[in-house]
Order: structure tokens, then sequence, then C-alpha cells
């Protein structure tokens, strides 16, 4: 906008001036001369700024945009073997995104349920407790009200409830994971698959040739290769993710077995024998 601003200032002042010497020039032949002058100058000028209008011009967004530049190399890459890895990232991102969703919900303030639990036990008994732990989300409260549930049979007997249900929420949080470390391997393995199925595709275009023509190679290498970048950055994609999952699952299997004490030390303090 600020370009066709200008021009057309430009033009404008151009015009002005042409429009002042043919005012002075009707009375004074001798400056005729120097108006044609000036009308043939503005025309020359405009053809100018055109051509730079063209010269300049951006080039559209779509050339440039990164969707753009990945759908041009997806389709160089054969839709046949670029498909598979496309489905191992989109299977593998929904893995993720379940995992995470129920990893941040599995996630509670455990010292603080475990001083209401606490509190929950002094006021209202072991029923009011196992209430309390029943309505409360998380895989910690699922643990503490099988403790509390086995309280009357003594320490022992809660500790080893205990124990058991926590190996049954560790499941429940490594629920999915073996999905995306499958699509981890799988994503460059398919890529490498390509790219081995494309090289002899380009050598039986050089036998068939009967010579060795550098397009004929470099293209029928640049697409082979196509399928295992885009393995890999699948694979990268995936493994960041998933390293995430595993620090979730480490730090709450730590806290579930650090809440487990605090119940079994709870119970013990409350004379469960």
């Amino acid at each position: 906008m600020k370009k066709i601003a200008f021009y057309t200032l430009c033009l404008l002042i151009f015009a002005l001036v042409g429009v002042r010497f043919d005012a002075s020039a009707q009375g004074d032949p001798a400056k005729a001369g120097f108006e044609k002058a000036a009308d043939t100058t503005a025309a020359a000028l405009a053809d100018s700024l055109a051509a730079l209008d063209e010269a300049t011009a951006p080039v559209p967004e779509e050339g440039d945009s990164i969707h753009y530049v990945f759908k041009q190399y997806f389709i160089e890459g054969s839709v046949v073997w670029m498909t598979p890895v496309l489905l191992c990232l989109i299977l593998g991102l929904a893995v993720v995104i379940e995992r995470v969703i129920y990893l941040n919900l599995a996630t509670s303030n455990n010292r603080k349920l475990l001083d209401k639990v606490e509190a929950t036990l002094e006021s209202g008994g072991v029923n009011a407790a196992k209430e309390l732990c029943r309505n409360t989300r998380g895989p910690i409260a699922s643990i503490f009200y099988q403790g509390l549930d086995r309280a009357d049979e003594g320490v022992e007997i809660a500790e080893k409830a205990v124990s058991a249900y926590g190996s049954v929420q560790m499941g429940q949080l490594e629920r999915g994971l073996i999905w995306v470390s499958l699509f981890i391997a799988l994503a460059p393995m398919l890529g490498f698959l390509g790219t081995v199925v494309g090289m002899i595709q380009a050598f039986d275009a050089i036998e068939i040739a009967g010579d060795i023509s550098p397009s004929l190679v470099a293209g029928g290498i640049k697409v082979a290769l196509l399928t295992t970048v885009f393995g890999l950055i699948v694979a990268i994609i995936l493994q960041i993710f998933y390293n995430y999952l595993i620090s979730k699952v480490d730090s709450l299997v730590n806290a579930m077995e650090d809440a487990s004490i605090g119940l079994i030390d709870l119970l013990v303090k409350h004379g469960k024998k």
C-alpha cells in the first residue's frame, strides 16, 4: 500500500507539472517542445514503476510456508510409503495426548490427602476415611481405600493390599506406552524400507536407460531418502513425548510409594495392629 501511494503521488506530481507547462505553452510556442519532453518522461517513469512492481512482487505465501514444503516432499516421497509413516505419527500422538491427560488427572497433593485421611480417621473412623478416599480422584486415593478396607485385619494385611493394588495402579499408569514405543521403532523402519525400495527402483531405471545420468540418479536417491527423513522426524517427535510420559509415570510411582508408607504409619499410629 505504501508503494502504491508513493507511485500515485509521483504520477500526480508529473501530471500537475504537465498541466502547468501546458497552460504556459499556449502563449509561448517555444515551450511546446519542453511539454512534449515532460510527457514522454512521465510515461517512461510510469512504465519503469510498473516493471519494478512486477520484479519486486512478493512470492505467494503458499510457496514459502512449511506446510506447503512438507506437502510437496510428502508427494515426492511416494504416497505409498509416506502414508504409513504419517499414520504412525497420528496414532502415536493420539496415544500421547490420551496419556498426558490421564497422568495429569492422576496427579494430586499427597500430603494434603494424607492429612485429610488422618483427620477423618480421628473424627469419623475407618468408614469415614474410606468414604473420603472413594470420593477422591487419583490412584493414590484408590490405594488408600484398599489399605483402609483391610485395616481391620491388621497392618500386615493392609500393607500387602496396598502393595498389590499399587502394582495394579502402576500398570494403569503405563498403559498405552508400549504403543508409543512401537511407533517410535516402526516409523524409521518404514522409512528405511521405502528408501531401500526407492534405491532399487532407481537402479532399475539406470539399468533400463543403459546409462548413468546424474539427474536420473540424483532424482531417484532424493525420492528414496525422503521416506527415511520423514520416518526419523516422526520417531524424534514421539521419542520426546515418550520420555516425558516415562518421567511423569516415575514421578507418580514414587509419590504412590511414599504415600503408601505414610498410610501404613498412620494405621500403626491409630492402633491398627
